[in-house]
């Protein structure tokens, strides 16, 4: 099963590089070129150079500054293969939460084999990105989020017990998110971690895009003679946490329509009065305490807006319905939300076909519901459909028979910080 390993992280030597602070950044994806700039001008050294490269010839810019700043001891490599623990402490929904988990390197499988299962669909332009960046550096310079599963939570337990005393490293960021790790280099503790995971499977939950590149990257160094079997690039660096940890949160992640040549919101309503019971929302405000209301009693629910004809409350009459709508679905599948949205809405209703989807033509995604429902009002977008979130236990169901869920299912809270540790793909 899934096997895992100690590492010589790469981090920045604070002596040199600055305050931590100032050096580490969100995931890449989420960061606009105004705080892009932003995090440079508070410090050069900041990670997102590397990881999120501009310019005329951005992939070869960031390796060159990778061998700078590796060079120059900004960048420094641990003097002993370890473990690092990582705990991430947050306030969210009115609740403060605690997430821990172990960040290490896994040996990477293609997901044929059901070691290492992931559990949505990407984006092949992300891929492209994230291929030529390592090929021009070699090295990670953010995680790959994965679960696993532990009834016992034996690993938990021991990861608890190694942070006890204060981190390495600890800071807040801006969002009031404290990320702390500790560095574990004795060999015992760090055999016994990584024996717990000889008989488990992994459960991508966020990074798809970065893990499928990072097969394509070990399969183009092995054409290209670059490495052969068991060398570093065979292995791919990631943050494991159990899957009934709780400190986990999913949130959801919203649909916008827009650009459809025809819509007509009365059209949509009248057409989806076959499969979900419909009530008016008459304050917005309401939204996600509704959303969370029909959460709590396990019902398949979202909420329409359109700016014309205002909120509905669109409650699926019949989870059997789906067997009969959607036979070609496990029922791992057909009964996730976002599921019977795209197919049910988007696909059968709008037209908005699976490519359509994946270019992200008449489909866009936002995290919060005020942005959502601004698009529409504002014209951006002709509708919003918003979202409760997908539970922890079905993304484990759909991984685990095979399947995939739609483009942007899951958003875990919070993101992973990216610049405490790097992991150079070589040995």
């Amino acid at each position: 099963m899934a096997e895992i390993k100690a590492f010589r992280g790469i981090r920045f030597d604070t002596k040199k590089a600055g305050k931590i602070e100032q050096l580490v950044c969100p995931p890449y994806d989420i960061i606009s070129d105004e705080q892009r700039g932003a995090y440079i001008n508070q410090n050069e050294n900041n990670i997102i150079r590397l990881e999120l490269p501009k310019g005329n010839n951005p992939y070869s810019s960031a390796a060159r500054l990778y061998r700078i700043m590796r060079e120059s001891g900004i960048l420094i490599r641990e003097d002993k293969p370890a473990l690092y623990i990582y705990e991430e402490e947050f306030e969210a929904l009115g609740k403060k939460y605690s997430v821990k988990g172990v960040i290490c390197r896994v040996k990477i499988e293609e997901f044929e084999k059901g070691v290492i299962l992931p559990h949505e669909f990407t984006l092949s332009k992300a891929k492209e990105d994230r291929m030529e960046l390592m090929k021009a550096t070699n090295c990670n310079f953010s995680q790959i989020y994965s679960l696993y599963m532990d009834s016992e939570h034996i690993t938990t337990a021991k990861l608890d017990r190694l942070s006890l005393e204060a981190p390495d490293i600890e800071l807040t960021d801006d969002e009031g998110v404290t990320h702390r790790m500790w560095i574990v280099t004795d060999e015992e503790q760090i055999l016994s971690i990584c024996g717990d995971f000889k008989d488990r499977k992994l459960y991508i939950a966020d990074g798809h895009h970065r893990y499928e590149t990072a097969l394509n990257y070990r399969d183009y160094c092995r054409k290209n003679g670059i490495s052969s079997v068991g060398a570093a690039v065979d292995y791919q660096m990631m943050m494991l946490v159990d899957m009934e940890h709780p400190g986990l949160l999913v949130l959801p992640t919203h649909r916008l329509v827009r650009n459809l040549p025809v819509f007509n919101p009365d059209t949509v309503l009248n057409s989806c009065r076959k499969y979900f019971d419909i009530v008016k929302i008459n304050e917005l405000d309401k939204i996600d305490l509704t959303l969370s209301d029909e959460y709590k009693k396990g019902h398949v629910a979202f909420v329409f807006y359109c700016a014309q004809s205002g909120s509905y409350l669109l409650r699926l009459k019949d989870r059997g319905i789906m067997d009969f709508v959607l036979p070609d679905v496990t029922p791992a599948l057909r009964s996730l939300d976002v599921t019977i949205l795209h197919r049910i809405i988007l696909e059968k209703i709008f037209g908005i076909n699976k490519e359509n989807m994946a270019k992200q033509i008449n489909l866009v995604y936002t995290k919060k519901t005020e942005e959502a429902i601004e698009s529409v009002q504002k014209g951006r977008c002709q509708c919003a459909f918003i979202m409760n979130p997908t539970r922890v236990t079905q993304i484990k169901d759909v991984a685990a028979v095979g399947e995939k869920m739609p483009q942007k299912s899951t958003y875990f809270y919070p993101k992973l910080i990216t610049g405490l540790v790097m992991n150079e793909l070589s040995d």
